[in-house]
């Protein structure tokens, strides 16, 4: 490279921020390749050179780079990469190693492409990342891997790491508070006029909303639900604090069917008419997963008869569907299927998931149909295959209205609200709602829990393209991860420090109750999305005759009110 290249180069990564050096490849300045064979190529992505990776002994071999990152802080990064030969279920890995002054390591997947080919051409791998900031960070390195197959040559070009603050800001509380104002909330516009005689300083208007519009819901063990655990006090709970809610396991082929012919539907439709009598709406979670190890063994004893397996896989969604019919909004179609391929594997198939959206949707054209999956918004590594398989789905057109992201974080992780919107960010390219499917974290100590569930759910509810939030679970003796993730525990649901501070957004800062002297004819009150009742106070007593009910949604309202002894 020229010396007026590199002061180009120089002050590109300057305007951008960007961290890495060389990340054009332009040359093979300043990216190790330990014990592999790394030459300039010009089959390149763009520029004049791209990278060539052979010889690698191991998976996790490829070209590598040192960098600077701060603890604490999120980082965008992304990369080019093409296979210049084959290999079946290979994946791309953009990765990260963080080595820390204890002598320990942790490495998260930036970005992944699973069953990447040849014929794809480049691939762009993007994804997200947060320095860990719970241990002192010693050396940072990010590097390009492809695994199963060490034979399995590869180009590199175009990379990119940048910190969060040149790809769109950091996120903070206050801004987020911004964005659910102006999501999340309309003007009521209250016109008021008194008859003489009335003076407005006796007059109080009191705007009281009584639901909200949004979804926030939760997983429910639907044995213990109709069993009537903890005297009730489950029940109870979920009617009084939840308007959504999804059954946990009750509605899984395996859990309906385990052994063939031995059907259960009616634990789970007890636990929906259940909630339905409190005007409680319902997901269905799931008609198919494909991820190995949930395939119930009869199943997998029909691969050799594909037409036997199809036939049965079919009957099995138009029977569940008839037996839900008019008592679900939701149905997560195959579960996990970017982690997960058996019935495709098994047909050699790869487009038979469209086949199973089509069934589901000619079952039952009012359902919607959504994907469902995970390392897509807790963790990155499938971010950008998510929004890929999205796509495609919607141009299929197969009846797909949303998709689910699971966001189960980690063990004692913050979830980083700027990271969180990066990735959100890049699945609602696919131009379709988001729900929130499976939301939990996980924290020894309860205020530490309680800030990790307020962090992730400041995010999400800021975020345009979610429409609703499903907890994967609240009370520790029903949640799958114990009491470290629940919001209430023991046997009389006490609430947790998390849980406080959860149902306190839920039920105090993302409601409005608001209580006004009239002093004029006309005042404006920002309320949260719902249903209202408006409450007139005249010296101190009710005019219930003035009450009035409305439903207030993504234009402003406007009430008129007439006081009159």
């Amino acid at each position: 490279m020229t010396l007026t290249l590199c002061l180009v180069a120089a002050l590109v990564a300057v305007a951008t921020g960007e961290i890495l050096q060389n990340a054009g490849f332009e040359s093979t300045a300043h990216w190790d390749c330990w014990d592999i064979h790394c030459t300039l190529t010009s089959d390149k992505h763009s520029g004049q050179h791209a990278l060539q990776v052979s010889g690698r002994k191991q998976n996790w071999q490829g070209p590598s780079q040192y960098i600077h990152v701060t603890a604490g802080q999120a980082y965008h990064g992304e990369v080019w990469v093409k296979l210049l030969n084959d290999h079946s279920g290979q994946s791309i890995d953009f990765m990260a190693d963080f080595e820390f002054t204890d002598g320990s390591h942790e490495y998260p997947i930036i970005a992944r492409h699973a069953n990447a080919r040849k014929a794809e051409g480049w691939i762009h791998l993007q994804g997200s990342f947060t320095a860990p900031r719970s241990k002192a960070i010693k050396q940072t390195r990010i590097y390009i891997q492809s695994s199963p197959d060490t034979s399995v040559s590869y180009a590199v070009d175009a990379a990119s790491v940048t910190p969060a603050t040149s790809s769109g800001g950091h996120v903070t509380f206050q801004s987020l508070n911004g964005k659910i104002d102006h999501l999340r909330k309309s003007n009521i516009n209250l016109h008021v006029t008194t008859a003489s005689g009335i003076n407005k300083g006796d007059v109080k208007i009191h705007v009281l909303q009584k639901k909200k519009s949004f979804a926030f819901g939760t997983a429910v063990n639907c044995w213990k639900y109709d069993a009537n655990d903890a005297g009730g006090k489950y029940r109870d709970f979920i009617h009084k604090h939840f308007n959504w809610v999804v059954p946990e396991n009750a509605l899984k082929w395996g859990t309906i069917e385990s052994q063939r012919g031995h059907k259960n539907y009616q634990l789970a439709l007890d636990m929906i008419h259940g909630v339905k009598q409190h005007g409680i709406k319902v997901r269905g979670h799931n008609l198919v997963w494909s991820v190995p190890n949930t395939v119930q063994g009869w199943v997998k004893g029909l691969c050799g008869d594909h037409n036997q397996l199809k036939t049965v896989v079919k009957q099995h969604i138009e029977e569940t569907m008839s037996k839900t019919h008019g008592l679900l909004e939701h149905w997560d179609v195959n579960n996990e299927n970017l982690h997960g391929t058996w019935y495709q594997d098994c047909l050699h198939d790869p487009s038979y998931n469209l086949e199973l959206f089509r069934e589901a949707h000619h079952a039952d054209p009012n359902v919607k149909l959504f994907l469902n999956d995970y390392n897509v918004v807790a963790g990155g590594s499938e971010t950008n295959d998510y929004l890929i398989q999205a796509n495609y789905f919607k141009h299929a057109n197969v009846g797909l209205y949303g998709i689910g992201v699971q966001s189960h974080f980690g063990n004692e992780k913050y979830p980083d609200p700027t990271t969180i919107k990066q990735r959100l960010d890049i699945l609602a390219q696919a131009g379709v709602p988001i729900w929130v499917t499976e939301l939990d974290v996980q924290a020894q100590d309860e205020n530490k829990r309680a800030d990790y569930y307020e962090a992730a759910l400041r995010a999400f509810y800021g975020h345009p393209a979610v429409q609703g939030v499903m907890f994967w679970g609240f009370w520790d003796q029903a949640h799958w991860r114990g009491e470290k993730a629940s919001l209430v525990k023991g046997s009389n649901l006490q609430m947790t420090a998390a849980g406080r501070r959860v149902f306190d957004l839920l039920e105090n800062q993302w409601m409005t109750d608001e209580t006004h002297t009239l002093s004029g004819s006309q005042m404006t009150v920002r309320g949260f999305h719902g249903d209202y009742e408006v409450h007139v106070m005249y010296q101190g007593r009710e005019l219930s005759n003035l009450k009035q009910t409305f439903s207030l949604g993504k234009g402003d309202y406007t009430v008129n009110i007439n006081v009159h002894k």
